[in-house]
């Protein structure tokens, strides 16, 4: 299976939902989603003082990349701040986080399976 075909809609139509660890600041709007793959392309929010430490570092196991479209956060790990216009690209495996936001961050995320090992 794989996404779905969507043609252009408002994305205002698409609720926000709470991302796991259920922290009332950080939420995602899931654009399309594979669902055998669990893969999607999400609009995230971090709220103003919004902070991803209880999830800790990320890893994933398929490609995610990642544009910030307003605002900045900060990977507490790398103990550097990113900002609008900044663009990731990060292979399965990467760790990544956790982020903390003292003004909000509205990022852009495309996720896509790895290809099967040969």
């Amino acid at each position: 299976m794989s996404k779905p075909a969507i043609e252009f809609t408002d994305i205002t139509d698409i609720e926000y939902t709470l991302c796991p660890g259920d922290d009332p600041l950080i939420k995602e709007r899931i654009l399309a989603t594979d669902p055998a793959t669990g893969v999607a392309t999400r609009i995230l929010r971090y709220e103003p003082g919004a902070d991803s430490t209880p999830i800790g570092v990320q890893k994933h196991d398929f490609w995610e990349e990642v544009y910030i479209v307003e605002g900045s956060f900060t990977d507490l790990t790398l103990g550097q701040t990113f900002h609008a216009g900044q663009f990731a690209c990060r292979p399965p495996g990467m760790p990544h986080g956790p982020w903390r936001s003292e003004e909000g961050v509205t990022t852009y995320e495309v996720r896509y399976p790895a290809p099967a090992e040969q």
